[in-house]
């Protein structure tokens, strides 16, 4: 069996702070027998301070964009996650300072799973929501790595939205996938009490649709509390890969901590129907090139007027 563990928890722009702050998590997991830890995104150096956009044009009703300190992959910071880390396998969001092939300087919203021996596996953010592309590139791909307890995949936030994005770490034999994220609450109607946010349940709903679709163990990490405008809604959690929610934080902070059987549980869920097994690639290609991206702009898009 395997014990793993999601946090939901707020991170600012204050490193030492947070590097304090991983070091507690990392300490009272480890007490709880886990061999796993999924902590949020962007959980060194916190989330953008708000989201938002008009085009390629940051939207001037909003607060200005506090930026996360930018780190080397090959930096202290990294090297320090993994004294923290030591034998437990420890996924955390940052943001990733990189050299692009004109020989200037990039940005990546990035995840990395590590332990004290080495960085296990790196994942920059794919898909960007509401201008985040003002903050950060884009990554390219998707792609599952071994760690001493099974493969796993990442992504990051709005990732999970797109049921490809998870059908790609399936395919490529992920077992698990941590899912991290700095997932706000709605910014319209918002609800007077978090957990009925429209927001929190799409981010529930669509982790258990994700293990589901692919028969995987989904870990969800998630920020919480507020940071500039935003205000996230928690909710981390550990999916088996029925859908059923295993632990579950609600919307404060917390850490959601499960037992799992990560052979056991593919064998007993892929045992019948077997989703991957069962594809029918050749009935879908045509629907899926006859649509190449972009779609045209929604109307509330071309209007000038965002929400979520």
């Amino acid at each position: 069996m395997l014990t793993v563990a999601a946090v939901s928890a707020g991170f600012t722009r204050d490193l030492d702070a947070c590097f304090a702050q991983v070091e507690s998590l990392v300490d009272d997991a480890r007490e709880r027998g886990a061999g796993l830890l999924a902590l949020p995104e962007a959980a060194i150096g916190g989330y953008l301070s708000t989201l938002g956009s008009h085009g390629d044009v940051a939207d001037p009703t909003r607060p200005s964009r506090s930026q996360p300190p930018a780190l080397r992959l090959d930096g202290p910071e990294v090297a320090r996650l993994r004294a923290l880390a030591g034998d437990l396998v420890l996924c955390v969001g940052l943001c990733e300072l990189a050299d692009d092939e004109q020989g200037g300087e990039v940005r990546y919203n990035t995840a990395v799973c590590l332990t004290g021996d080495a960085v296990l596996g790196t994942y920059r953010k794919v898909h960007q929501p509401l201008g985040e592309h003002l903050s950060y590139a884009a990554g390219s791909g998707f792609g599952a790595f071994e760690t001493p307890v099974g493969r796993i995949g990442l992504q990051i936030c709005y990732d999970k939205a797109f049921p490809e994005a998870a059908r790609a770490l399936a395919l490529d034999g992920a077992q698990l996938v941590v899912s991290m994220s700095a997932w706000p609450a709605s910014r319209t109607g918002a609800a007077p009490v978090l957990a009925d946010d429209r927001w929190t349940h799409r981010f529930d709903l669509l982790d258990r649709a994700r293990a589901l679709d692919n028969q995987l163990f989904w870990v969800a990490s998630n920020q919480a509390g507020t940071f500039g405008s935003l205000r996230y809604v928690g909710s981390a959690k550990v999916v088996d890969p029925g859908g059923a929610v295993l632990a579950h934080t609600g919307t404060g902070p917390g850490t959601a901590v499960a037992a799992i059987d990560l052979d056991g549980g593919l064998a007993a869920a892929r045992g019948g129907m077997y989703h991957l097994r069962d594809r029918r690639p050749d009935a879908y290609g045509a629907a899926l090139s006859a649509y190449p991206a972009p779609l045209p702009e929604p109307v509330w898009e071309r209007a000038g007027a965002g929400r979520a």
